[in-house]
């Protein structure tokens, strides 16, 4: 077995990737995974926001959503998910795993 490749966390964050997760899946649950960044530029995972019991689940306030860096990062996931598409599909016959049906 090859030896599992780790991403670096705060690649991870400014790539996007924290923000669309958030953003397109656990927002909409009332959830919310937390990063946080150090003064010496090391990041952690923190937790996980729990607001399920908010009705209207959780959004990234205008101060956030209505600027550049924000529309840049999901362009930016968005190019991501694309660029295996297509070799995706024509190895596996899909882009997203689907859920074996029984």
């Amino acid at each position: 077995m090859s030896k599992i490749k780790y991403m670096d966390l705060k690649e991870f964050m400014e790539l996007g990737l924290l923000q669309e997760i958030n953003r397109q899946i656990l927002h909409p649950m009332g959830l919310a995974l937390e990063m946080c960044e150090e003064d010496n530029g090391d990041c952690h995972l923190s937790g996980v926001w729990d607001y399920r019991d908010d009705d209207e689940g959780m959004y990234f306030g205008e101060d956030i959503s209505k600027g550049e860096k924000f529309k840049e990062k999901a362009k930016k996931v968005k190019e991501m998910l694309e660029e295996k598409r297509e070799k995706r599909e024509e190895k596996f016959g899909w882009h997203i795993q689907p859920i074996e049906e029984k």
